[in-house]
């Protein structure tokens, strides 16, 4: 995808999403910060308190928020130790609140974008494909009953929706295929355990305005197995998989330019996630938060203070833009020393937004005692400023 076409389809976007007026006067603003920040309709519900989760239920759609996504990542090995990371994302934007009129099948308020990237390490190559659609005469969609959400041929999906009867368990069991012209996926994926709440009772507080918040949650651990293809070769792969899914109306305020989130899976069954918010000044927000997953099950809420970041490298990208490249986090509380190392230097996404997200290598000390790790990092706002009308 050129840039002029990656820039004319997010001011497309911009706009079908009644947020130009925002874009006008703020070029300096972030992609991001446009499209998840404050000025969504009033007829949007929003993240304002804590909620009542339910699953399976709430793996499906939350059509009465402006927008969500499902996001799944993981490192994959093949029998002889050949790595491949993988990311999957379906993001779903409300165009209006409420249901359309029904005049026309191709009607519809929703639109749909999915990313989809592969890490090949071996090769340190890294591929990327992007599709987007209205939820109209079956292009894209979500369910809860049975789960599935989809962009024509790449889903995720309970084995359920395809009319395979359920066994016990087959809730926590899901199907995830996804395929283009150089790449391709299907696994099928078995959660190690239940979804965990991040934030606040799984109420995720962005700024201090009221509604700037997500609701998130998170499943860290999904044995995955399956097939991985990269140009015409197809590989058997096992591995692991974190999903993360938020929902909201509106998150970002309008000094706060992106965020940099760690999703980190140790060898000895915990796990960390944390997100550093960055303000336009490049500083870090207040509202940065994480949590950490100890093996017994016990999870712990990190605010700002919990988490000490600093990054020990960068990466030029070709295109512009400085990304970090390394990165130490100390978490004192758990007596937790993590270092985190890109697996390829180049895993940066040319889609609707630009970004930088990709497979990464952790060695951690906890309590004097080393163990190794995987995981991802994604990293936006350091790219995507959006550019001029000219």
């Amino acid at each position: 995808m050129t840039d002029t076409i990656r820039r004319t389809g997010l001011r497309s976007l911009i706009a079908v999403l009644g947020l130009a007026p925002l874009a006008a006067p703020c070029e300096d603003r972030s992609e991001l910060s446009i499209l998840l920040g404050e000025g969504a309709d009033a007829g949007f519900e929003k993240a304002l308190q804590p909620r009542r989760f339910a699953f399976p239920a709430d793996h499906g759609p939350h059509p009465e928020y402006r927008n969500e996504w499902w996001y799944l990542t993981g490192n994959l090995d093949t029998g002889s130790g050949r790595r491949f990371g993988y990311e999957l994302t379906i993001f779903r934007f409300a165009l209006t609140p409420g249901e359309p009129a029904k005049d026309s099948s191709w009607r519809s308020n929703q639109v749909f974008i999915s990313h989809f990237a592969v890490t090949d390490a071996a090769e340190q190559n890294f591929y990327v494909a992007e599709r987007y659609s209205r939820a109209a005469l079956g292009l894209a969609g979500a369910t809860s009953e049975p789960f599935k959400v989809w962009i024509e041929d790449w889903a995720m999906w309970n084995p359920a929706a395809d009319g395979t009867p359920l066994t016990a368990g087959d809730t926590e069991r899901w199907r995830v295929r996804a395929g283009d012209e150089e790449i391709g996926l299907d696994l099928t994926l078995v959660a190690g355990g239940p979804p965990i709440l991040n934030g606040i009772e799984g109420l995720s507080q962005k700024s201090a305005a009221p509604g700037n918040a997500s609701y998130y949650y998170s499943v860290p651990r999904w044995m995955s197995e399956g097939t991985i293809r990269v140009g015409d070769n197809s590989y058997a792969v096992t591995g692991l998989s974190w999903l993360d899914r938020e929902w909201s109306s509106s998150a970002l305020a309008a000094d706060q330019q992106g965020w940099d989130w760690f999703a980190l899976q140790l060898d000895d069954g915990s796990n960390l996630m944390f997100y550093n918010l960055r303000k336009a000044d490049g500083s870090q927000d207040d509202y940065s938060a994480g949590t950490w997953m100890d093996v017994d099950g016990r999870t712990l809420h990190l605010d700002r203070n919990d988490v000490q970041l600093s990054v020990t490298d960068f990466w030029n990208s070709p295109a512009g833009g400085r990304y970090p490249a390394g990165w130490h986090l100390h978490v004192p509380g758990e007596e937790l020393r993590l270092t985190v190392t890109p697996v390829v230097a180049d895993q940066e996404l040319f889609t609707t937004v630009r970004y930088w997200e990709g497979a990464v290598d952790v060695t951690a000390e906890r309590s004097g005692v080393t163990v190794g790790g995987r995981g991802y990092v994604e990293l936006t706002g350091y790219a995507d400023q959006l550019p001029s009308q000219d």
